[in-house]
């Protein structure tokens, strides 16, 4: 958890502010695989189970800037890569009902050198130590190539800009949360193949997933969500089969204010690829999620998340995400 140093001085302004009991939490991060490669197939990203009220509307705004570095010669496949992504993401949600609600979400991209560069050197340096892959590639500026043999499989160029593959949502409640029961709701989910597939922002294949979300209160100021979902690609990636992927996280959310929050969530998801011969590839990938939720106004919210590679499945997945979030509701 070496990068969650960027976010203690933003959690630690808040500390000073006073609890009040019977607030409403915020729900876990929006986060998915940042994984350059794995993202490709569609995303379900954290959800609480509650939906809007019937006749409201949401836009999300969120920008995260996600570094990748990975250096591996296997036997099947010689990996480098070496960049960062901006991922600019627009998320549309409408009340349909008091149960359910309905979303779409336009993605787009831009794949350069980066800047985190220097602050995750220094970080690495004061604590687990610089990364190898990151050893073996400090004279490189950007890379992004992986390759079998003689044939190429994935390569990016720097500075590539592109819209990605939109994706459409629905999520229906099936409990509502009592003393004695938590929240608790089915989401659908299916993605169109509009992203630019030449720059590797798309997977040139529709998606579909299924998933249910919980949320349950548990002690004063505390909150517990879980998600668990099914994905299920479709077609190939540059001529490599795809497999059901299982994603699913645990968090929990402390409520300092009814206006401020910090959360704990982690994540997993297994890997749409298989057979490759690469771990970047053929491996899952574990992170952990640290962040604040503040309502600025009461119908706008900023959100701030640091997502950290916790290597229980080494070089599968990217480094560090950083993310902010803004929505603004529109009540009915």
């Amino acid at each position: 958890m070496r990068h969650f140093v960027y976010l203690l001085c933003i959690i630690g302004l808040a500390c000073g502010l006073p609890l009040l009991a019977g607030a409403e939490g915020f729900g876990p991060f929006p986060v998915r695989n940042f994984q350059a490669l794995d993202q490709l197939v569609l995303a379900m990203p954290g959800e609480r189970a509650a939906v809007l009220r019937k006749g409201d509307f949401d836009i999300r705004l969120e920008a995260a800037n996600t570094a990748t570095i990975a250096r591996a010669r296997e036997e099947q496949a010689d990996v480098t890569m070496k960049f960062e992504t901006v991922r600019a993401g627009l998320f549309l949600r409408y009340g349909l009902s008091d149960r359910l609600e309905l979303g779409a979400e336009i993605p787009a991209y831009h794949r350069y050198s980066g800047f985190m560069e220097g602050a995750i050197l220094g970080v690495e340096r004061g604590t687990t130590g610089v990364s190898p892959p990151r050893k073996a590639l400090r004279d490189t500026g950007y890379a992004f190539n992986i390759s079998n043999g003689d044939r190429t499989m994935f390569q990016g160029s720097e500075n590539a800009t592109g819209l990605g593959d939109i994706s459409f949502y629905g999520k229906y409640q099936l409990l509502r949360e009592t003393a004695s029961q938590p929240a608790l709701s089915i989401r659908v989910a299916v993605k169109a193949p509009t992203g630019d597939t030449g720059q590797i922002f798309g997977s040139g294949h529709p998606d579909a997933g299924i998933g249910l979300a919980l949320d349950k209160t548990f002690a004063t100021g505390w909150i517990l969500y879980a998600n668990v979902n099914g994905i299920f690609p479709t077609g190939r990636i540059a001529g490599l089969a795809l497999q059901p992927v299982v994603t699913g996280l645990v968090a929990v959310e402390y409520l300092w204010t009814e206006n401020f929050s910090i959360t704990a969530q982690f994540d997993y998801y297994s890997p749409p690829f298989h057979g490759t011969g690469t771990r970047v590839l053929d491996k899952g990938v574990t992170e952990s999620v640290l962040g604040v939720s503040y309502r600025i106004l009461p119908r706008l919210l900023w959100q701030v998340y640091g997502v950290e590679n916790l290597d229980f499945i080494t070089g599968s997945a990217a480094d560090f995400t950083l993310s902010t979030v803004l929505t603004y509701r529109f009540r009915s």
